[in-house]
Order: structure tokens, then sequence, then C-alpha cells
């Protein structure tokens, strides 16, 4: 929260991307457009707002880190702070995203649940990768090819919920809800119990 600017810049990234995305196809009609379009933008969003959890940091605020504090808490108060940053960011991103190209959700309640599900997911996946690439000297490019292939299941389930709230089916689709939350659950128990051999290097 020191560096204005990174936050600025974040939010300076969405609008823009919305924005071309409006200027592109003025309307969208189609659901799996809208819906595909939208986290794509937020995924981009995600890399660039949790890329700096570790790559900015100093040697020396580390090695201070590493005194003070144990490793839990570092990736703990990481996941929740960048889980914070990115439900707001999201949040943001669908307002914009809706005033500019307009709303197909007709289940927001399930929407909103899904997004802060996949806020906190990308979070927790993006925090991890961070810190195993910032320990290389093409931290960014490493980061960018690590989470990828690793976000795909996720990605997969939040595109299938979200999907159903812009459907508006009667009766939600609890066995992918708890697909969600399982693979959540999963992403911060390896980040909390493999840290600590990272954070030891």
């Amino acid at each position: 929260m020191r560096n204005k600017y990174s936050l600025g810049g974040i939010l300076l990234y969405v609008v823009s991307t919305v924005f071309v995305s409006y200027l592109s196809f003025k309307k969208i009609v189609s659901p799996s457009t809208w819906n595909a379009l939208f986290w794509i933008i937020l995924l981009f969003a995600s890399i660039n707002a949790i890329a700096k959890s570790f790559l900015s940091e100093t040697r020396g605020k580390l090695l201070y880190l590493y005194t003070i504090v144990s490793p839990e808490a570092v990736i703990l108060s990481k996941i929740i702070y960048n889980s914070l940053l990115l439900s707001i960011l999201s949040a943001l991103c669908l307002l914009v995203y809706s005033v500019f190209v307009g709303s197909l959700v007709q289940d927001f309640p399930l929407f909103l649940l899904t997004l802060f599900l996949g806020s906190c997911g990308f979070s927790s996946l993006l925090t991890m990768v961070s810190a195993i690439a910032s320990k290389t000297s093409n931290n960014f490019t490493l980061m960018a090819i690590l989470s990828f292939p690793i976000m795909i299941p996720l990605l997969m389930v939040l595109i299938k919920l979200s999907k159903n709230a812009i459907d508006g089916l009667e009766h939600w689709d609890l066995n992918f809800l708890l697909i969600l939350v399982f693979i959540n659950t999963i992403i911060v128990a390896l980040s909390y119990l493999l840290f600590r051999y990272l954070w030891r290097d």
C-alpha cells in the first residue's frame, strides 16, 4: 500500500482493457463470449496485481522478516492481503465491465460468490508462484509460465459456475461450488506446508 502507483496502475489496466473491449464489441449478446472475456481480463489483472508480492521485496527486507516471524505467518498474511485486494479489484472489474459492455448475469448472488472464491483461489495460487519465481533472475516470465498451467482446473470450474449464474439456473450446482472450495483449500494448505522450505533458501 506504500506504492500507490502500483495500485493505480492495476486500476488503469482494468479500466483500459474493458474500454478496449467495449470499442471492439460495443455490446456483447453471447453469454459465452461475455463470460470468457470477463475472466480473461480478470486473470491478467490478477497476475499484474499479485506479481509483486515477493518479486518487489528486497533481500534485506526478506532477511528481516525471516528473523522476526515464522514462514507460515508470512505466506498466510500475503494470501489474506492479496485475497482482499483481488476481491476489491474483481468487484471493480465487474462494475466497469457491466457499465461499458453490459451485464448478462441473471443470478448475481451466485456470480458474486463465484467471483469471491475465484479471487481467493487466484491470490493463493499466484502468491505461492510469486514466491517460487522470486528465487530466479527472470522472475516475472517464470511466474507467468508456472501459473497458467496450474490455473486451468480453477478456471474451468469458475467458468462453469459463472456460466450457470449468467443463465440463471433455478438451482445452484453445489458440486462445482464444493470443488471450487476444495481447490482453494488445497492451494492454501500446500502453500502453508511447503513455503517453509522455500523460505529457508
